[in-house]
C-alpha cells in the first residue's frame, strides 16, 4: 500500500513552468503529498475507521478533497453553473455531501488515492496552461458567499490549497490517534 500512498508529483505530466504558477503548484503538490503519505500503509478497513469524536476519516478526507478540488477546477472552466446553488439544497443533498465523507462499501484506499491523482494531474495541467489566472466568475449561490463576490483562477487554486492543508491537518490527527503514526512530525 505504501506505493499508492506516496506522491509521484503530478506536475511531473506538465509543462515547464516558473514564477506564480510554479510556487502556487509546488506548494498545493506538497499540501497533495502531506495528505497522500498520511494514508501510507493503511488497509481499507483503517482508511475508513473514526478515530475521533469527529465523523471523518482519512480516506473520507482524501475522498473530499478530490471532489472539491475537481469541483472547484470546474469551476475555473464553466462558471457557477459547475456548482450547485447551495441555497436550494434538499436533506437529501447534504446527506449525499455528508456521505462524500467516508469510505463507503466497496470503496478502497487505492482507488480513492487513484481517483485523487487523477484529479490533481487534471488541475495542474489546467493551471499550467490556463491563459490568464486572474480570470473571474460569479461565485455560485450559497450562505457563506457574499451575494455578488467573483474569484479568479489564482483565487480558487489558492483556495483548494488552503483546503487540501486544511485537511492534510485533519488527516495526521485522525491517523495519529489511529495507530500513532504522524506525517508532519
Amino acid at each position: 500500500m505504501s506505493d499508492t500512498a506516496t506522491d509521484t508529483s503530478a506536475t511531473a505530466t506538465t509543462p515547464d513552468l516558473d514564477g506564480e504558477r510554479a510556487e502556487l503548484l509546488e506548494a498545493l503538490t506538497k499540501q497533495r503529498h502531506f495528505l497522500r503519505f498520511t494514508a501510507r500503509d493503511l488497509t481499507d478497513e483503517q482508511a475508513g475507521q473514526r478515530t475521533t469524536a469527529s465523523a471523518l476519516c482519512v480516506g473520507g478526507l482524501i475522498k473530499h478533497v478530490t471532489e472539491a478540488e475537481q469541483t472547484w477546477a470546474d469551476f475555473i472552466v464553466e462558471g457557477p453553473s459547475s456548482m450547485p446553488d447551495f441555497t436550494a439544497m434538499t436533506e437529501a443533498d447534504f446527506a449525499k455531501r455528508v456521505a462524500s465523507f467516508a469510505m463507503q462499501p466497496g470503496e478502497t484506499l487505492a482507488g480513492v488515492l487513484d481517483a485523487y491523482a487523477e484529479v490533481a494531474g487534471r488541475t495542474d495541467g489546467l493551471i499550467a496552461t490556463l491563459p490568464d489566472l486572474g480570470v473571474t466568475h460569479a461565485l455560485p449561490k450559497a450562505p457563506w458567499f457574499d451575494g455578488d463576490a467573483r474569484w479568479s483562477a489564482r483565487r480558487v487554486l489558492l483556495h483548494v490549497l488552503a483546503e487540501t492543508a486544511q485537511h492534510a491537518g485533519h488527516a495526521d490527527i485522525i491517523r495519529e490517534s489511529l495507530d500513532g503514526a504522524q506525517s508532519m512530525a
